[in-house]
């Protein structure tokens, strides 16, 4: 199926007031809602309304941090949401990074690329109504099983940005989750990936055709996450390290508005998607020629920007 999903919860709005938006994306050719969490809404209640606010939309996570919540709780909440959307909820689940995970949380980040492999392997099973006992390298669980199982279990999605987790979400997962690429990038992903495995992927789009603006306004983005190590390492495999050094140089040094003017407007036009919502229609869609099953769209409201318009605008 030609998926073309976005973002939610809607930024500049209460979650509460999105529900008329929400229950007519169907209707603009949207297929799939996804959620983030980070450090505002969690990942799974803006779900749980938009499940009761449509019955056609496939949901997902992406992603849930799998340190953040305990693999019995991750079980749990997946089988929730899977029970109220059957047949249409990827449960994508991720390591998230250091910041969130010890810093804010404060959850040792240790060993990522195995908990994540323990992860999958749980919930598999946890999901399927299996009672778990394994001892698995990073964690341990003893006797659980889920009180109600979903008769359609979710399927499972892993964020991955560099090979080994790639490859990790075709060998374990059903769909790889990524983010910050160009469609240009999409083919190195997708040849690690091998051709059964979904590719879902969150596009930042910025509807306006002022490119000054959506340049600023991508500028801020780009240091914000091109800063921190994963996000780099995945830059400098696909070939933007040279071009972000100097940019991560001054952002180390302190030099917040230094930084912000090394990026080019090249990067920016790379990784965030800017112009007229016919444009940003047909960037996205570029994505989808190059590979990406389901680019996810990241609505990112430009100053003055009317959140319901936009979301007509960049529908299909």
């Amino acid at each position: 199926m030609d998926r073309w999903g976005i973002t939610l919860p809607l930024q500049g709005m209460g979650l509460a007031e999105q529900r008329e938006i929400v229950a007519g994306l169907p209707a603009l050719g949207y297929t799939d809602a996804w959620t983030a969490e980070v450090n505002g809404t969690d990942a799974f209640t803006p779900l749980i309304l938009a499940a009761q606010w449509s019955s056609e939309l496939r949901l997902g996570t992406a992603i849930v941090p799998i340190y953040t919540r305990a693999p019995g709780l991750l079980a749990m909440s997946g089988a929730t949401l899977a029970s109220l959307a059957p047949g249409r909820f990827v449960f994508g689940v991720g390591t998230s990074s250091p910041v969130i995970v010890e810093q804010w949380n404060g959850i040792e980040f240790a060993q990522p690329y195995q908990r994540a492999k323990d992860t999958l392997r749980f919930l598999r099973k946890a999901l399927g109504g299996e009672k778990v006992t394994e001892k698995y390298p990073t964690f341990r669980v003893t006797g659980f099983r889920l009180e109600a199982p979903p008769a359609d279990p979710p399927a499972l999605a892993l964020a991955a940005l560099r090979p080994q987790m790639i490859k990790l979400a075709a060998a374990e997962a059903d769909a790889a989750i990524t983010n910050w690429l160009s469609p240009g990038d999409v083919a190195k992903v997708r040849e690690v990936a091998g051709p059964g495995c979904e590719l879902v992927a969150r596009i930042f789009v910025c509807p306006t055709p002022d490119a000054e603006v959506a340049r600023a306004i991508g500028r801020r983005m780009v240091a914000a996450y091109m800063t921190v190590p994963a996000y780099a390492a995945f830059q400098e495999w696909l070939g933007r390290g040279e071009a972000l050094r100097p940019m991560q140089e001054a952002w180390a040094a302190g030099d917040r508005r230094g930084a912000l003017e090394k990026i080019g407007d090249e990067i920016v036009d790379d990784l965030v998607v800017h112009g007229s919502p016919e444009a940003c229609r047909e960037r996205v869609a570029e994505y989808q020629a190059c590979g990406l099953n389901t680019p996810v769209i990241a609505l990112v409201t430009p100053p003055g920007g009317e959140v319901a318009g936009l979301v007509r605008g960049l529908g299909r």
